[in-house]
């Protein structure tokens, strides 16, 4: 059983890596031009585009994975049939219900590792990923050039003499209000960010606060601590069951749990799928296998899909028992009278 435990797996590696390094590739273009368009918006360094691009890839695994694991069992187990070799395996006693057995520990662990990346790992990458692109949104507002007049940084004025990499020298900031104004002058200073803000490092300076009188102030060091509405939109991301808990009254959040659930669940609930189309006799029947493999993914994403904004709670709970039902229901009239 040890053997051939060992070749099965040898096999299916040689289907499941082809199949998952191409669609992990198409999907990392797709992923890839949506962040190059927003290179209009935001200037990034070749590490920042990497950075970026790090924060797609569960958004890739969780994609590929269910999909490139379904079919490459199911291509293993035709191509197995194909050759003879599963006839031969059954004839010795492993009928497709043993062989079930002996795959589901793998399948449990695929969809484990598939429900930790779609409600884990994913709502944390869409939060640094907006708060990554928020952060260089407000960068690119705080572009101050050298000797140019008009400039703003929120409500201030600024003038600054020399600037090099976003530091600066001999730098003059001033903000009119009503009840007072403020003006303030400093030799250099540098932006930085920190919790999502950006902050306005002044050294060495003065400041003024004129109203009815002038206040001084002599400082080492000043910082102007700058939110703009973007960076307080965007949602906190303590841990996966905080994001989640809000999920019966937020619809959007109802529908994607139900979704990414669905899809994690696609290898565990299609396994009698893959043993209806992946056995079959050489002689008789014809390899269709990658085929109807492939129709049974798009149909099961896209009822998932309808399912997951029309009826997110029921689709839960009746989509994965009716898809399971009728993949045993589709074995039990071919490949369990056969063999």
């Amino acid at each position: 059983m040890k053997l051939l435990k060992k070749y099965f797996f040898q096999t299916f590696s040689s289907s499941f890596f082809p199949i998952f390094i191409t669609l992990s590739v198409i999907t990392s273009i797709i992923f890839l031009v949506q962040i190059a368009s927003l290179t209009s918006v935001i200037q990034m360094n070749m590490l920042e585009l990497l950075q970026l691009y790090s924060y797609s890839i569960p958004h890739i695994l969780f994609y590929t994975m269910p999909i490139s694991y379904f079919i490459s069992i199911a291509i293993t187990l035709s191509k197995l049939s194909q050759d003879y070799e599963l006839i031969i395996i059954t004839s010795f006693g492993l009928n497709p219900f043993r062989l079930i057995r002996f795959l589901m520990p793998t399948t449990i662990v695929v969809t484990a590792l598939l429900l930790v990346i779609s409600l884990g790992l994913i709502p944390k990458a869409k939060y640094l990923r907006e708060s990554f692109i928020n952060i260089k949104k407000q960068e690119a507002k705080f572009n101050i050039k050298a000797s140019e007049y008009g400039q703003k940084i929120a409500n201030w004025l600024v003038y600054v003499d020399k600037e090099k990499d976003q530091k600066f020298q001999n730098i003059v900031l001033l903000n009119i209000d009503k009840k007072q104004d403020t003006f303030i002058s400093a030799n250099n200073a540098y932006i930085d960010t920190l919790e999502g803000s950006l902050n306005i490092n002044l050294l060495h300076g003065k400041s003024f606060v004129i109203s009815d009188s002038i206040k001084q102030i002599d400082f080492k060091k000043m910082i102007l601590n700058q939110k703009t509405e973007v960076a307080q939109d965007i949602t906190s991301f303590s841990d996966f069951v905080d994001y989640w808990k809000d999920r019966n009254v937020n619809l959007g959040k109802s529908e994607e749990f139900t979704f990414k659930i669905l899809i994690s669940i696609l290898p565990i609930t299609s396994l009698f799928f893959t043993l209806a189309i992946g056995y079959f006799n050489p002689r008789y029947n014809t390899n269709r296998a990658s085929v109807i493999a492939s129709v049974l993914v798009v149909l099961y994403v896209m009822f998932a899909d309808k399912l997951a904004k029309v009826y997110p709670n029921t689709g839960l709970l009746a989509f994965p028992i009716l898809w399971f039902f009728l993949g045993y229901t589709y074995y039990w009239f071919t490949t369990r009278k056969a063999y």
